[in-house]
């Protein structure tokens, strides 16, 4: 979800600093990165030097108003980057106070005492308590405790969340707060490594560094420019073969008319902003390469719990198998469940206690949990020499091999099968070897979310659903769903492997993941969301967090690369066409007098070749502003295929970059000269 806080365009605290910035990026050193524009400067120079030193037969009033225009262009350019970067500075503004504001109560050798100490002096590996009302100093983890944090600073959402050692919820965040009880963190960041510094850089643009499209786009405009400079050079060669002379300032002007200035002017606004529509919509990029992957992802990977389902699966049946009764299942079950703190956990130990009555309330003190792991996916209880375990059916089966033979094993299967097919979780419980039955977890497809699967497919999107589910489960919810494919029983192992394998075809893919088991294929993938609320393992191996920990964000993250990339696409298609309908305004005014014949490119009828010029350098500048708030906002992502989307684009940005500077340079000339300016 975007934070309210976030700020409209055009407002006078983002204008104003900005206006201060464009001046201030005018130093070559700066400017330079910008080779078209830094040409557009250089340009600008030689006729300012000009207009005080040069003799060429035009009306200094004409030469004054170019460069003017011509240093506009600049500063537009200039101001357009300015004022994609000024919508991070007051949020990094206010980061940097939360960060100002951190102390650390850095626990000694013994662990009980502790000293006061400034954040920017922890290190890797210190252990720091943090109590009610604490601001955490730190990226790290909980190591020991259990406390409700508010992460409003860095989220914009007030709503507290669970933090508690082990598992996957124990990551924590620097400038969060603690609300209620105490944890004890281990530091694994060091100073100025840690999230909250990188969200300050990415917010102001510090560390936006170009992206391989940008580099490659870069490139192509710095080579048109090349040859439109070797072309302007070799004009008064011409000129005098035909007996006439063209002004440097005339030259001047073709040259900057020729050269894709508004592109250039606008690409850098363009990658900034893509960033920072991601940082508004709570997800934290780490490279601007990340971004425009995602535009470009061919295959979705998705989990199945909490993406397509509504995550938390409900026990809403028992069912026996063979002469074990509905009283011995649930008795086991909520044993196995007692120390099982997850949503599926505590439904079975609801539903033992709502359909039997058992009130069992807490495991015997000689009691052994054994915890869920995604290698065996069972867990359970040993109560002295009693083993209870509940988990996959073919997992159970396995974990007792001669229970696989029996008669209950061909009924429970048929019964699990009848689960599945429903589009439930069956989870096999079994006790001291002897196989009980199996609890029907209900699974609930989100609502609409076919809909977005139908969107992804007609954008050329293949989505993979990824359960621990067994085939029979995984097929139905697929079914549902509406996903094109699904790895049903998935191990990190088989996650990392579908990922190998679909990028050996040539295809870009994108996952989500929280836990630790996630990193590798989260590393692996071509964009790699981890959820904030996942293990520092998952946030490293990311390219991306989702500060919401919403898995669906991952659609959405999608269509924001897809919107940066149609935001450059349709602003250099606008750019290109613009700058073929100026040749038309500008080329017949300059050779008319050597070459009576060019008047038929004159179309536009313009009054008269000075004011011609003089119409297409102002339009030229203009242009600039006037395409600044589609540059920042971006081009309105609609899902569709690669044919229509380009049809579209040169529909709407090809053909109307065709027209603009017809009706806009002819009305410039008018005005041009209805006032006498030139």
């Amino acid at each position: 979800m975007a934070r309210s806080n976030q700020k409209s365009l055009f407002t006078a605290d983002l204008i104003v600093p900005a206006i201060g910035d464009a001046f201030r990026k005018l130093d070559p050193r700066q400017l330079i990165r910008n080779p078209v524009m830094f040409t557009t400067a250089v340009v600008a120079m030689l006729l300012t030097v000009l207009l005080v030193v040069g003799q060429d037969g035009l009306g200094i009033g004409f030469k004054l108003q170019l460069v003017i225009w011509l240093w506009l262009t600049v500063l537009f350019g200039t101001f357009a980057e300015a004022l994609a970067e000024g919508r991070g500075k007051a949020q990094a503004a206010s980061l940097r106070a939360t960060k100002a504001e951190l102390v650390a109560k850095r626990l000694k050798g013994d662990g009980r005492a502790w000293d006061e100490v400034p954040a920017s002096t922890l290190k890797v590996g210190d252990i720091v308590l943090v109590e009610t009302n604490d601001l955490i100093p730190s990226d790290g983890e909980v190591v020991s405790g259990v406390a409700s944090v508010n992460e409003a600073a860095i989220t914009g959402e007030s709503a507290p969340v669970i933090r508690e050692a082990g598992g996957d919820r124990s990551a924590v965040t620097a400038g969060t707060r603690v609300i209620s009880d105490e944890i004890r963190v281990r530091v694994t960041v060091e100073p100025g490594q840690g999230f909250l510094d990188r969200m300050i850089a990415l917010v102001e643009g510090a560390e936006r560094q170009k992206t391989p499209n940008e580099i490659a786009l870069t490139i192509l405009l710095v080579g048109l420019t090349i040859i439109f400079l070797i072309a302007v050079g070799t004009i008064p060669g011409f000129a005098a073969f035909a007996g006439g002379e063209v002004p440097i300032a005339i030259l001047a002007a073709l040259l900057i008319t020729l050269i894709p200035t508004t592109i250039a002017a606008l690409l850098s606004a363009i990658g900034i902003a893509g960033m920072d529509r991601l940082v508004r919509f709570n997800v934290l990029a780490k490279s601007g390469r990340a971004v425009e992957a995602a535009g470009d992802v061919d295959v979705l990977l998705l989990d199945k719990t909490g993406t397509i389902t509504i995550g938390d699966r409900q026990a809403s049946e028992f069912r026996t198998v063979g002469s074990a009764s509905a009283q011995d299942l649930a008795d086991a079950a909520l044993l196995a469940s007692l120390a099982d703190e997850t949503p599926e956990g505590r439904s079975i130990v609801l539903l033992a206690r709502e359909t039997l009555g058992l009130t069992t309330a807490s495991l015997p003190a000689d009691a052994e949990v054994v915890p869920f792991t995604a290698q065996t996916r069972i867990s359970g209880v040993n109560i002295g020499r009693t083993v209870i375990q509940k988990g996959a059916v073919d997992s159970i089966l396995r974990a007792n091999p001669g229970a696989g033979t029996t008669a209950a094993a061909t009924e429970l299967r048929r019964i699990t099968d009848e689960i599945a097919r429903a589009g439930g979780t069956p989870l096999a419980v079994a006790k001291d070897g002897v196989l009980l039955g199996a609890i029907f977890l209900k699974d609930v497809v989100k609502a609409g979310i076919r809909e977005r699967f139908g969107e992804l497919r007609q954008m050329g999107i293949r989505t993979v659903m990824i359960t621990g589910d067994n085939p029979l489960t995984a097929a139905s919810i697929a079914a549902e769903a509406g996903v094109d494919d699904f790895l049903a029983q998935a191990t990190p192992e088989d996650k990392l492997a579908l990922i190998r394998k679909e990028q050996s075809g040539g295809r870009l893919v994108a996952m989500c993941g929280d836990g630790t088991n996630d990193a590798p294929a989260l590393a692996q993938a071509d964009v790699g969301v981890a959820m904030n609320t996942g293990t520092q393992a998952a946030r490293e191996a990311g390219n991306m967090v989702d500060l919401d920990s919403d898995p669906t964000k991952l659609i959405e993250v999608v269509g924001l690369g897809k919107q940066l990339l149609m935001t450059r696409g349709a602003l250099t298609t606008f750019s290109v066409a613009n700058d073929v309908a100026k040749y038309f305004a500008i080329i017949p005014a300059m050779f008319i007098a050597l070459y009576p014949s060019l008047g038929v490119l004159n179309v536009m009828g313009l009054g008269t070749p000075q004011s011609a010029i003089l119409s297409a350098i102002i339009f030229n500048a203009l242009i600039i502003p006037l395409l600044v708030p589609l540059a920042l906002k971006g081009v309105k992502y609609r899902p569709v295929g690669a044919g229509p989307l380009l049809a579209r684009n040169l529909a709407v940005y090809g053909l109307g970059g065709l027209l603009a500077p017809f009706v806009g340079i002819k009305l410039i000339d008018l005005a041009v000269n209805g006032l006498g300016l030139a």
